[in-house]
């Protein structure tokens, strides 16, 4: 226990020499929040692409235009607003490379998910709690501000700092490359780990949540349709929770509170859709 406290200790005070030395690698868009960013989006979109094709032939896609229909719909002209947004501000490389693409698994599972480059997935069991296009664009919005953020490549440039020594993208696919795909799934939300890099993963939901918002006002949605969804998402978990100091998601209270805080930015961006 002392060897891994100290461990720890060793991380943690490593964090806080490099992680400045390297934060001006990157920088998020609207929020301005310094990155560090230790991969290239070429090679982090092919292992991302791969993964996600090999994710679909495992799970049952969804051809229930029922479900599959309004996720595109909404999830489509999300990424019409983000694009006209980065034109407009200049930045043409926010969405470089991206291939968006929308699917919905047939699961009760009451999540969805994003890779790098625009790969979304939805499962059916958070449809009920959407309820509509305005639900539907809180959690698309969320999804798609992750990967405009590169939070994924992020969290996997503090891996390879912390735990591959620094090792460079492409020398770990080839000299470790189970360490490097055990790294990428870690990073991208599809495993799961309590320690270092926690704190990291509950400012990228918050940074998602405010993009997010402000992402849904810039395609028309009503921002504040993200209080009421978070509310229901609350009452629709069931069983005990980690405590939110072991979780990589705000506790429901904490998150609903700073959605509130960031509505009025959210609300500037907004204008309301005409009838599709």
């Amino acid at each position: 226990m002392a060897g891994l406290m100290r461990h720890s200790l060793l991380v943690t005070v490593l964090a806080a020499l490099l992680l400045p030395l390297l934060s001006g690698c990157g920088e998020v868009a609207i929020t301005g929040r310094r990155q560090v960013m230790l991969v290239s989006d070429d090679m982090v979109h092919a292992m991302a692409f791969e993964q996600y094709d090999a994710f679909l032939e495992e799970h049952p896609v969804s051809t229930d235009p029922a479900k599959v229909e309004p996720v595109r719909r909404v999830g489509y002209r999300l990424v019409e607003a983000v694009e006209h947004y980065s034109r407009q501000q200049g930045r043409p490389e926010l969405l470089e490379g991206f291939q968006w693409q929308f699917n919905v698994i047939e699961d009760d599972q009451i999540n969805a998910w994003v890779m790098p480059g625009g790969k979304v997935v939805v499962y059916t069991g958070i449809l009920p709690v959407t309820r509509d296009d305005e639900g539907l664009a809180v959690v698309l919005g969320h999804e798609i501000a992750h990967a405009v953020a590169r939070h994924g490549s992020e969290r996997m440039s503090q891996g390879l700092l912390f735990e591959l020594g620094g090792m460079a993208l492409s020398r770990a696919v080839q000299e470790r490359p189970e360490a490097t795909q055990q790294l990428f799934m870690q990073s991208y939300g599809l495993g799961a780990q309590i320690g270092v890099l926690l704190p990291y993963s509950r400012l990228h939901e918050r940074e998602a949540d405010r993009l997010g918002m402000i992402f849904m006002a810039m395609a028309g949605y009503d921002p504040s349709a993200a209080v009421d969804f978070w509310q229901r998402m609350a009452a629709a978990q069931e069983g005990p929770r980690p405590p939110e100091l072991l979780s990589t998601h705000p506790a429901d209270d904490t998150r609903i509170a700073y959605i509130k805080e960031v509505l009025p930015e959210a609300m500037q961006y907004y204008t309301p859709r005409r009838n599709d």
